[in-house]
């Protein structure tokens, strides 16, 4: 998508916000005994309460046998992206860590944002893990600037985790959004400067670094979804959505607490 109008400004802004309180929300429903289904039931109510739509429900993405049954992706442990909550609901337990990962449709403008959290507190591997992911995030967002090229984003996004003792996962990635879940460009995890689409005023992008405690390999389970990890190790996932402006990017998505 590019934004064009003063009023298609206005929309993705307010988008951005009512889905970065949401996911806040649901950030603090994150306790020990709480089952995965409770946090998609949540998220639908929240959405619903504010008159918009889960951009995710019955959404099929290209490739996909049947569209994603639930409109919040809950990733446990090993499970990097796309866990189904609802389908064999899972309890969370002391120490797991948890993506969140959600779209919201407002008004037609559609928006896509993740967080790790830990379930109480969780071990120090654990939060490194989550750490380096949010900065990486941080990084890459920098670089959507006019006159960059996707391929900035890529290289910043990777280039974070060297000597951080995690690996990015270099077949997932982020993407345009904002007339649908997934557009063009896909921006991947990794890759080379000065490389790729490049990133014009009005773009709308979903950025979103993807890592490992292990050697970044991942694989789809039965369901048609989840990604796990293929040596079993933990996986972390953060996301925001932002808007190319005439200077600094806009993040979209930002939550309450980043504001603050």
């Amino acid at each position: 998508m590019i934004i064009r109008t003063k009023e298609e400004r206005e929309g993705v802004i307010e988008a951005g916000k009512r889905l970065g309180i949401i996911l806040e929300s649901l950030a603090g429903e994150v306790v020990a005994g709480v089952s995965t289904d409770h946090l998609e039931n949540v998220a639908r109510e929240l959405i619903e309460a504010g008159g918009d739509m889960p951009a995710f429900l019955d959404y099929t993405p290209e490739g996909a046998d049947r569209p994603y049954p639930a409109a919040l992706c809950v990733s446990i442990n090993e499970e990097v992206v796309h866990g189904i909550p609802n389908e064999d609901p899972v309890t969370l337990e002391e120490g797991d860590i948890v993506s969140l990962d959600l779209g919201l449709i407002h008004k037609g403008f559609v928006m896509d944002s993740a967080i790790t959290v830990p379930v109480g507190r969780t071990d120090k591997r654990a939060y490194d893990l989550m750490h380096a992911t949010e900065g990486s995030l941080r990084l890459a967002i920098k670089e959507a600037r006019v006159g960059n090229r996707i391929g900035d984003i890529s290289y910043a996004t990777g280039k974070a985790f060297e000597g951080t003792g995690f690996s990015v996962v270099k077949v997932l990635g982020g993407h345009g959004v904002g007339n649908k879940v997934h557009e063009e460009p896909f921006i991947a995890n990794d890759g080379y400067a000065g490389t790729g689409p490049e990133i014009v005023e009005g773009m709308v992008l979903a950025i979103e670094p993807i890592a490992t405690e292990g050697k970044g390999k991942v694989e789809v389970i039965s369901d048609g979804y989840t990604y796990v990890t293929r040596d079993g190790s933990r996986a972390a996932h953060f996301e925001h959505t932002i808007l190319v402006t005439d200077s600094d990017p806009l993040i979209l998505t930002r939550r309450p607490s980043e504001r603050a």
